[in-house]
């Protein structure tokens, strides 16, 4: 073989392996910062949300979650969204559900509510019992046959409503139905990202619960270019407010 080939052949495997070499890789996840229901539990002593739980959502989510696939609405909570590398993308998205476990369950992994009004009060299609929603997202276990999440009735029926052993409410099972839920809808659906015909009342807009979700999406990665408002007041007269305003108004 001429050295030419040689060197030829080797180039070609040198490509090939460091191309499994990054299909091996693990995905590039960084945390996503904190809602502001995370950082009033924090002020107040509670359970704050758990950075494991991005790594989650981030590691949960397919390639369609971070390219042109996502439905503009995106831009209403990161303007830069189709701008941003992969690693802010997902940090985003984690961002998201942090921000919807905040607004469905108070971050409170252990959240167990029955539905008794009319107009909701179902039969669980798995368990045969009046709905509960559970966990972080307020899931049900009829999700497990509509989206393949990873809940088990058999094994969760003799177990107390909030027991943090029930595989509906352990935050891996549960945020990871979460995104294969949403994936559904904008990917698969191509339906809006906020719209009255979603799985969660909270992206529905307009109604009341809404408003709280909106509320939670205020900080979310700096990549993102969102402007907030500042929450200081700059009626006051004194030059280190007013200058703590303006910089607060800073994109970062």
């Amino acid at each position: 073989m001429s050295i030419r080939a040689l060197k030829s052949s080797f180039i070609v495997s040198l490509v090939f392996f460091m191309g499994m070499a990054r299909a091996f890789d693990p995905q590039a996840t960084k945390p996503a910062p904190p809602t502001p229901i995370d950082e009033k539990k924090v002020e107040l002593g509670g359970t704050p949300w758990n950075p494991e739980w991005d790594q989650i959502v981030e590691r949960a989510l397919p390639l369609e979650m971070l390219s042109s696939a996502v439905p503009q609405g995106v831009r209403r909570f990161c303007p830069r969204f189709y701008e941003m590398g992969e690693t802010d993308k997902r940090a985003f998205w984690a961002y998201f559900f942090q921000a919807l476990a905040g607004a469905e369950a108070g971050l409170n992994p252990n959240t167990s509510v029955p539905h008794t009004e009319p107009d909701v009060t179902k039969r669980d299609a798995v368990g045969g019992t009046a709905i509960r929603t559970e966990g972080l997202l307020q899931l049900a276990y009829a999700d497990q046959r509509r989206y393949g999440c990873d809940f088990n009735w058999e094994a969760d029926r003799t177990l107390k409503a909030r027991d943090p052993a029930k595989t509906i409410l352990q935050p891996k099972n549960n945020l990871e139905c979460g995104v294969k839920i949403l994936v559904n809808q904008i990917i698969v659906r191509h339906k809006a990202l906020l719209t009255r015909s979603g799985y969660w009342s909270t992206l529905q807009p307009d109604g009341p619960s809404y408003h709280v979700f909106a509320q939670q999406m205020t900080n979310p990665p700096a990549a993102c270019g969102l402007t907030t408002k500042s929450t200081i007041d700059k009626s006051a007269t004194t030059k280190s407010v007013h200058d703590d305003a303006n910089r607060s108004e800073t994109p970062k």
